[in-house]
């Protein structure tokens, strides 16, 4: 029997679905996500999957069925109903300023107008930002879906020089108000990032926003979980020893299953079984190397580190804490917490 293919580097949910690419269920997930949130926010480090959690539900809100034969999503989901989509992605190009911000929400803004066909306008701004929703909305007679992959990147660009930052973030906040000031028209919103930063720094509008990074219903969102790597993958690992496989790879926890980084994964399996550390070499952030070499920390103090449950909680620009930025960056694991006055561990 001929294995599928596996996906390295593919975020595009079509292309791994027709080109018959390995995939880790996830539409039960997402299923149980639609229907219990309107506005939900999640942080996961990069290289984790995020990206293709995001497709997969742009995919489910365009009714695109043809893609989720024999998933767990088929046979609930109303496949006549349609929704226009929004997708914001930051993950291409750098920013590094008030004005490259500005550019490059006009241009995501002219890439979903022309995908959806719709006509607002020629100036791209904040303005036609809330133009584009409406009109969507008027055209397809649905509520609008808005997701956004990356949403922190510009700022985490800029996170050594804080007052470009500060002016990049605040440019944001004016985009991310849209969202709430047209929360009449819409069905769903979806944001995820790396980092988690402070609602009254860059969520202002959307108070009501529900945060499911630390949520155990969504623990396995992104990611592989043991019984992924035992069941789906098992005819990819014949001959390793599944306890060193863990204890290289099984490092992640988000108070829910232990979970397998899945860029680790599929490269391991495709470098005949090499042990390596594949997501450092490539997922590692450039804004977390520039702050160590900036702030001169001493790695070696991480090691027992005990923390409380400021590791849950979020930073700003200017208050920017090292080992909640590790954490929310994937460097540090928590498998337990406990109240705040007992101290915790990692």
């Amino acid at each position: 029997m001929q294995l599928k293919k596996l996906p390295i580097g593919i975020q595009t949910f079509s292309k791994i679905r027709e080109g018959d690419y390995v995939y880790v269920d996830k539409t039960q997930i997402a299923y149980d996500l639609i229907n219990s949130y309107s506005y939900v926010f999640l942080s996961r480090p990069r290289r984790f999957g995020k990206s293709l959690f995001l497709d997969t539900l742009h995919n489910i809100f365009e009714a695109k069925k043809e893609y989720f034969k024999g998933l767990a999503i088929e046979d609930k989901w109303d496949w006549d109903v349609s929704y226009p989509v929004i997708h914001i992605n930051f993950a291409g190009g750098k920013i590094e300023s008030r004005d490259d911000l500005e550019d490059k929400w006009s241009e995501l803004l002219e890439i979903n107008a022309n995908r959806l066909e719709l006509d607002c306008g020629d100036v791209f701004d904040r303005k036609y930002f809330s133009t584009l929703i409406r009109e969507a909305y008027k055209k397809y007679g649905q509520k609008v879906v808005i997701l956004v992959d990356e949403y922190d990147k510009p700022i985490l660009d800029n996170i050594t020089k804080p007052e470009i930052a500060e002016q990049i973030r605040d440019g944001l906040v004016n985009f991310y108000s849209v969202i709430k000031a047209s929360d009449e028209v819409l069905k769903f919103a979806f944001l995820t990032g790396v980092s988690k930063f402070t609602k009254t720094s860059l969520f202002s509008g959307l108070y009501n926003i529900v945060d499911i990074s630390m949520h155990e219903n969504y623990a396995d969102i992104c990611g592989y979980t043991q019984k992924d790597v035992e069941t789906t993958f098992k005819p990819y690992l014949k001959g390793v020893d599944m306890e060193e496989l863990k204890s290289w790879y099984n490092g992640y926890n988000f108070l829910g299953s232990d979970m397998y980084n899945p860029f680790d994964i599929l490269l391991f399996i495709d470098n005949n079984h090499k042990y390596q550390n594949y997501w450092f070499e490539t997922g590692t952030p450039t804004f977390l190397i520039e702050l160590i070499k900036k702030n001169n920390y001493f790695l070696p103090s991480l090691t027992n580190l005990r923390v409380d449950e400021k590791l849950l909680s979020s930073f700003d620009i200017n208050n920017l804490d090292f080992e909640v930025i590790l954490y929310q960056s994937g460097y540090l694991t928590i498998k337990k917490v406990v109240p705040k006055l007992r101290g915790g561990s990692t």
